[in-house]
């Protein structure tokens, strides 16, 4: 599986704690930056890696910042894109089977690292239920976006 990830200054040692893990299991991961604590602009890489996973280039995508709400936010502005801001394990069972999300927001300010990492592997390892309500309701979802 390819993995997109981005975050901003504030999740920059976090982003790269998770790379690592992933890579370490296996993923490939497509790193859409930051790559050093200068403060920048958190839309530029939460979209730079929302467009990956939009595209089909990545499988999937994770943005971090300092909260995850701005990186989540930007995201979701994103066709296609179903980004979920996680802080805890349940919600990231949840939102894959239910929702079928296909990026995460994660706050590096919010959440350490062992949790952050426990968040990251039960988000990836959860399939979506394909349940017909569910989609039914991604669908809905999906269509206020045209």
């Amino acid at each position: 599986m390819k993995i997109a990830i981005g975050c901003d200054h504030g999740a920059l040692d976090l982003k790269n704690t998770v790379v690592k893990h992933l890579q370490d299991k296996g993923y490939e991961v497509r790193d859409f930056g930051t790559y050093t604590k200068d403060s920048c602009d958190y839309p530029e890489f939460a979209a730079a890696a929302a467009k990956a996973v939009a595209s089909g280039e990545c499988e999937k995508g994770i943005v971090l910042c300092t909260t995850g709400i701005g990186v989540s936010i930007s995201a979701n502005k994103v066709d296609g894109i179903r980004c979920a801001l996680l802080s805890d394990v349940w919600s990231a069972k949840m939102t894959r089977l239910h929702n079928d999300t296909n990026m995460m927001a994660i706050g590096a300010g919010v959440v350490g690292t062992n949790l952050a990492l426990e968040i990251v592997d039960t988000w990836i390892g959860t399939e979506f239920s394909g349940e017909a309500r569910h989609q039914r309701r991604i669908d809905k979802v999906m269509a206020l976006e045209k």
